[in-house]
């Protein structure tokens, strides 16, 4: 097999360039005479504007000028849309208030853009943004997910009565009614699933400027994809794309968050062509806070219907579904069509009924965070199904066994629209056991008993949907020296885009990862792409990339064959070589491709686009054991083991590096990471470090690994989206262990996240319930 071929754990590529400072992010690019913004930030959660003052701090040295809404829509700049597609039950839009890049007669969060300042220098800027005296009128605000449908609370949006931005539904009501009716046995848990910051370790950033030879407006920008963001730009100032150049260079992390349009880049586009120098923003940490969307958020109240044997009939999943004061690009997307139609799981659970209603708070938006609504959907359903095992006395691990959906029915088409292709549910639950030692686990929590500690264990399997969707494009360019050059869509954020590319390259064309050029991020070099989100960079982009490279051998082999002076059906090509069959007669790659560029600097150039004729279903089982210090609530996560189909897999290596980081944010939602809004004022109070617990090193323990692959028969290289993966199976892997943990004081639930105080609480709460 070759070295630096597909399956081959190779290092990355990037990682010496990037681990000795050669890394250029956002924030490191400078152009000639470049400026600097600072945004005035609405300190209420909800006020009327009635009048903004900047005669002070235009008037400062160094600040070139301080605009507000009225400026951007006099120079005819739309509100940034919601791209969303989606229908109410009742068969009518959603509720889709504009949301301007600065606020236009009312601020509705905290941190809510109302002007910006452009100074000479970050500090004049900051300076003089402390003078814009904004006159606000207060309002009364509502932060609350399920609170903000009741009754007489604060209206966020006129047009939205109640909150309410939409009521969606998917599935048969009338079938899960049915089985509920009918059902031996009823078994309800209402959830919460916490809103969480993404928190990558590069904020957001960015840096405008007009091209001063053609005029055109250039702006580098962390992000996850620049064409997707080049078109929303061309369309809010009424441009032609052409208009437009945006570069990505290297991302320090992305998570989803950083896919979307912010008001911040409009801004300083706007600033830079009205000042005619180029305009630099970088989010400070708690402005990352206050301005980032958010992830998660959700309230629910689930019933699983189960017969006499503890086999499913039948789920309700009713959902309130927070999606912030604006609508986020894809806000609305995330709780429905993205995460609903994975309640299925990988149970045959013949019917199943999800009704959400998203709702408006004076909180920051909500969109995709890792996993975008698959994580949410398997929290619930893991946790749902191991109540249910504990309360039917089957277990977790039983109940689980008797509903899987077994290999032999695959294709399988579930109730909610999806069909999985491949998967060995109860393989994969079977290994997982069994690499985590499950047998020996009693042993276990005895030792941990005579200690003074609870231990639990808690099973979690997980299914979901990605690396579907659209198609991406790859443009494989070789040199007349041999060296290949590739232009992709894709971007990457710190997953190793560039060393799995190479590797993918070097299987099909024989050539060493030094000789091969990743270009992404550049609407100038790039001709077109889709971006990364949804597990797709790889799987989707990975097979455009085959198909590119299966092109240029097919224009290889004319000249090989030239050069071998044989005809090009007798030429065959293996590992870079292109040989006449039955023969030692051969010329390399590179020979080739002199020869083809005799008359240029370039052999061959090759454009190919793959679209997926489906979703993968990447599929697991997750084991956590954790310990709990009665006395303290303290939660420790002590063994960890992970059982993973992600169909072919390019690189080992960056599989496991996908599934650690995964799972050390499952773990930091599960027991560590919690937004918090006072209810009464809609303050942020966790705003900093200093209050949001961000998982460490310590929290997380050796994750044993192991990989049951199932080729997909969606995905032309057989693989299997892999990057959110362990995000989506940790937090219900450890908030079942820490269920089970508790099970001696009764305790049956506890919501996310578990830190020591709730953990207390909950054990005090049981303790002096036992003493009375």
């Amino acid at each position: 097999m070759m070295k630096f071929g597909i399956g081959q754990p190779v290092p990355r590529t990037e990682d010496a360039r990037l681990l000795t400072g050669g890394g250029r992010y956002t924030d490191d690019v400078s152009l000639p005479g470049q400026t600097f913004a600072v945004f005035v930030r609405s300190p209420h959660a909800h006020a009327d504007i009635r009048g903004i003052d900047a005669a002070d701090a235009a008037a400062q040295p160094g600040v070139l000028g301080v605009f507000t809404v009225a400026d951007l829509e006099a120079d005819g700049v739309q509100p940034i849309p919601c791209a969303a597609a989606l229908t109410q039950r009742d068969g009518s839009p959603y509720v889709a208030p504009p949301r301007p890049a600065l606020a236009k007669g009312r601020v509705r969060h905290v941190g809510d853009p109302v002007a910006v300042v452009v100074a000479e220098t970050l500090d004049a800027a900051r300076d003089a943004a402390e003078l814009v005296m904004v006159d606000y009128d207060d309002r009364p605000a509502i932060a609350g997910t399920a609170e903000a449908l009741e009754a007489g609370r604060p209206q966020v949006w006129d047009e939205a009565p109640g909150n309410l931005c939409f009521d969606w539904e998917q599935g048969e009501e009338a079938a899960v009614e049915s089985a509920i009716a009918k059902a031996a046995r009823v078994v309800e848990l209402e959830i919460v699933n916490n809103r969480v910051v993404a928190n990558p370790m590069e904020g957001r950033a960015c840096l405008a400027a007009v091209e001063a030879e053609t005029g055109r407006l250039v702006i580098y920008v962390t992000s996850q994809g620049v064409h997707g963001l080049r078109k929303q730009f061309a369309q809010l100032f009424g441009l032609p794309e052409s208009k437009f150049r945006v570069i990505t260079t290297d991302v320090g992390g992305g998570f989803g968050m950083k896919l979307f349009n912010y008001p911040e880049y409009m801004v300083c586009l706007f600033a830079a062509r009205r000042l005619n120098r180029p305009v630099k923003w970088a989010a400070e940490r708690t402005e990352g806070f206050l301005s980032d969307d958010h992830g998660r958020d959700h309230v629910s109240r689930a019933r699983l219907a189960l017969d006499g044997d503890g086999r499913f009939l039948g789920l309700r999943v009713d959902t309130v579904a927070n999606l912030g004061a604006y609508l986020s690009n894809y806000g609305p997307f995330i709780p429905t069509d993205a995460g609903s139609a994975m309640l299925v799981g990988s149970y045959t659970t013949p019917a199943v009924y999800v009704r959400v209603k998203g709702v408006f708070t004076n909180t920051q938006p909500v969109d995709a965070y890792r996993g975008a609504g698959r994580p949410e959907a398997a929290y619930l359903l893991e946790r749902l199904i191991d109540h249910a095992g504990r309360v039917t006395g089957l277990g977790p691990a039983e109940i689980r066994r008797r509903n899987f959906i077994p290999p032999t029915t695959m294709p399988y088409a579930t109730p909610m629209g999806q069909t999985y292709d491949t998967g060995e549910f109860e393989q994969n639950l079977r290994d997982g056991l069994e690499l985590s030692d499950h047998a020996g686990l009693p042993a276990r929590k005895a030792a941990a008993k005579a200690r003074g500690k609870l231990r639990g264990a808690g099973i979690a399997t997980y299914i979901e949907a990605c690396a579907g969707g659209g198609a991406e494009q790859a443009t494989v360019q070789v040199n007349g020296d041999g060296r290949i050059v590739l232009m992709i869509g894709t971007q990457t954020n710190g997953q190793g885009h560039e060393t799995a590319y190479k590797q993918i390259i070097a299987d099909r064309l024989g050539v060493p990862p030094e000789d091969v050029e990743v270009i992404q991020g550049d609407t100038d070099r790039v001709a077109w792409g889709a971006g990364t989100g949804g597990s797709r960079s790889v799987p989707v982009g990975g097979a455009a990339l085959a198909e590119g490279a299966a092109r240029v051998v097919t224009k290889a082999t004319e000249v090989a064959a030239d050069l071998l002076e044989t005809a090009a059906v007798d030429v065959e090509f293996v590992e870079g070589r292109f040989s006449v069959v039955g023969t030692d007669r051969s010329v390399s790659f590179k020979e080739v491709a002199a020869k083809a560029a005799a008359q240029g600097p370039i052999a061959f150039t090759e454009v190919a686009r793959w679209t997926p004729p489906a979703n993968t279903f990447p599929n697991g089982c997750h084991v956590a054991e954790v310990e709990v210090d009665p006395d303290t609530g303290v939660v420790e996560v002590v063994g960890y083991t992970v059982v993973d189909d992600f169909g072919t897999v390019v690189n080992p290596l960056l599989v496991m590096g996908q599934v650690h980081g995964g799972v050390a944010q499952g773990i930091g939602q599960a027991l560590q990471e919690r937004v918090v809004f006072d209810p009464d004022s809609g303050q942020l109070l966790s705003g900093s470090f200093m209050d949001y617990q961000m998982p460490r090193a310590v929290d997380v323990p050796d994750i044993r690994i192991k990989l049951n692959c199932v080729p997909s028969t969606t995905n032309a290289l057989g693989m299997k989206g892999a990057g959110e993966a362990g995000a989506i199976g940790a937090p219900p892997a450890v908030i079942n262990a820490l269920v089970d943990a508790l099970s001696d004081y009764g305790i049956e639930h506890i919501d996310m996240p578990a830190t020591p105080l709730s953990v207390w609480a909950a054990i005090q709460a049981r303790n002096k319930a036992a003493a009375e």
